[in-house]
């Protein structure tokens, strides 16, 4: 089949590669018929194998490099380009059954099954449909292995479910101890507004406290200037009592000089009165 569509060069080289693998498949098969020796088609159809393989390489490579240029084409080449790839894979296909037929007819129970899952509407490598390379396998091996296969599933499946099942209960674990320790948080945020008032109300305390002390120590130092002073008066009269700048103290007693003085006066009177 001739490319008539527009390709880039990488997506042109590949289609040239695919197709000279095409015809030595091709050209392989044709062979087979010729070859009597069993041993040798053997050998000849694991050399066909190996190419078949290699289709598979670069049908994956070309549909790898047409999602990346899909922005870059328009629709309609595009699609083209699309059923350029679906062609190569129904042309891999009918050479994977012929390659079936001359494996059951060699009688080698190869169990191996390798898939090709590369889809006309998908352009994802992992999610390729339509090619199937299975060795020769009865349906009733081929049946065998989808059960095994489903088993598996089935068994992968619960697996998933109970670590959904273990991810939601600590999930649920995890909420809960959250939610105590929110509840941990307000307490502890109440408890720092009253020691936050408590140490507010006891630094008030002992601003006033302090208020008082000072009040208290002003009142000890003019008590104690006033105890100096009355001393240091009464030292003084004792030291120079015909100091006349110095007053005397209320309600403290004369000198004895003037004592003695005044009580002489006193008897003089007396006598001059007793005459």
């Amino acid at each position: 089949m001739a490319s008539d569509v527009p390709m880039s060069p990488e997506l042109e080289q590949i289609d040239g590669e695919v197709q000279d693998i095409f015809r030595a498949l091709q050209n392989g098969f044709q062979k087979m018929d010729k070859i009597k020796d069993s041993s040798r088609q053997a050998k000849q159809l694991e050399d066909l194998t190996a190419k078949m393989k290699e289709c598979k390489r670069l049908i994956k490579e070309f549909d790898r490099i047409l999602k990346d240029e899909e922005s870059n084409n328009p629709p309609e080449v595009h699609k083209q380009l699309n059923d350029r790839k679906q062609y190569m894979i129904k042309e891999l296909n009918s050479y994977v059954t012929l390659r079936k037929t001359y494996q059951s007819s060699l009688g080698n129970n190869n169990k191996r099954v390798e898939l090709f899952d590369m889809g006309a509407g998908s352009s994802e490598p992992a999610a390729e449909d339509n090619i199937q390379m299975a060795s020769a396998m009865t349906n009733q091996q081929l049946m065998d292995a989808g059960r095994e296969q489903m088993t598996q599933t089935d068994q992968a499946i619960d697996r998933s479910k109970m670590v959904v099942a273990q991810t939601i209960e600590a999930g649920t674990q995890t909420a809960s101890a959250l939610s105590q320790q929110t509840e941990q948080m307000k307490r502890i945020g109440n408890e720092l507004d009253s020691v936050h008032f408590s140490l507010k109300k006891a630094s008030q305390l002992v601003k006033e406290i302090g208020r008082q002390v000072a009040t208290d120590k002003c009142i000890m130092a003019l008590l104690f200037l006033i105890v100096c002073g009355v001393i240091a008066i009464i030292v003084v009269k004792i030291v120079n009592p015909h100091n006349k700048n110095i007053r005397d103290i209320p309600g403290l007693a004369p000198p004895a000089q003037n004592f003695q003085i005044s009580n002489r006066r006193l008897l003089s009177v007396e006598i001059f009165r007793g005459l």
